[in-house]
């Protein structure tokens, strides 16, 4: 019995060292991954203009910087914060500044910007009137319902005198927050990526710029009223989880995406419907 016990001390010391010593190597293993920077860095991107962007910057440049980039396209503005979390992607360029510090504060996320590319202007578009002054009394307008995307459209159209907003209200305002509408107009809150599939069935719809570029529309010609690009806030960048921005492959792919290359490109292909930041 005392050999036993002796013994059973013995397994028992052994692996409660193997645990620590497991413990220590599995911590050291998790920084060593968090800074494995090797193999191809996948992006998350919205198809239009994000993916875009990132394909020429992968057939032109990306060889010749030593960049070995992946890109990976979602529809939804969702997905590609929480794979930038979980490590599934190593980045993603969709979003803006206020869209991200909403996201992060209530799914509890750590994605940081890194470089801000492009600017796409929030839009009102219309099958049914040429322009925002002839929308009759009662107009059923779609609007994004995620909060930053609606606060946003709001703004534009406060912005242009179809409504009042409450004073000082920010990226959170809702149709609650009007304070004057002088045409009656009715809101229809939408799944971003759904606005432009309802423009025969509203008045008007307010869409974000990626998404009305991929539906067809050039939101520079087709728009009824456009944001400004001036001291807009609402910028596109990359992004990463935080902890990830000295990756070398982030840099060099930060870099290229603000290149006079790129600002080329896209000055060509979006002829202002996508407006570079840099």
């Amino acid at each position: 019995m005392r050999n036993t016990a002796k013994l059973t001390t013995a397994v028992l010391a052994a692996g409660a060292l193997t645990f620590a010593l497991s413990a220590c190597g599995s911590d050291k293993g998790s920084s060593s991954a968090s800074s494995d920077y090797s193999g191809p860095l996948v992006v998350a991107a919205s198809p239009t203009p994000h993916a875009e962007i990132l394909d020429y910057v992968k057939d032109h440049l990306a060889k010749k910087a030593g960049l070995d980039l992946e890109v990976k396209e979602f529809t939804d503005y969702v997905t590609p914060n929480t794979a930038t979390e979980d490590g599934s992607v190593g980045a993603n360029y969709f979003q803006n500044q206020p869209y991200l510090d909403d996201f992060n504060k209530k799914n509890g996320t750590h994605i940081v910007p890194v470089v801000t590319v492009h600017l796409e202007p929030l839009g009102l578009y219309s099958h049914k009137v040429k322009s925002a002054d002839a929308l009759k009394s009662g107009a059923t307008v779609a609007v994004p319902n995620d909060s930053v995307n609606e606060a946003r459209a709001l703004k534009l159209l406060a912005a242009n005198g179809l409504i009042t907003l409450k004073s000082g209200v920010g990226n959170e305002a809702t149709p609650a927050d009007i304070t004057k509408n002088p045409k009656k107009l009715k809101f229809k809150e939408l799944e971003a990526a759904q606005t432009p599939r309802s423009l025969d069935d509203v008045d008007a719809a307010v869409i974000n710029g990626n998404y009305a570029i991929s539906s067809g529309l050039k939101p520079a010609k087709d728009a009824l009223i456009l944001e400004s690009a001036k001291n807009n806030p609402y910028g596109n960048f990359l992004a990463v989880e935080k902890g990830h921005e000295k990756d070398p492959r982030v840099k060099k792919l930060a870099k290229l995406l603000t290149s006079p290359e790129v600002k080329k490109f896209i000055e060509d292909k979006y002829a202002g419907s996508v407006i570079p930041s840099f």
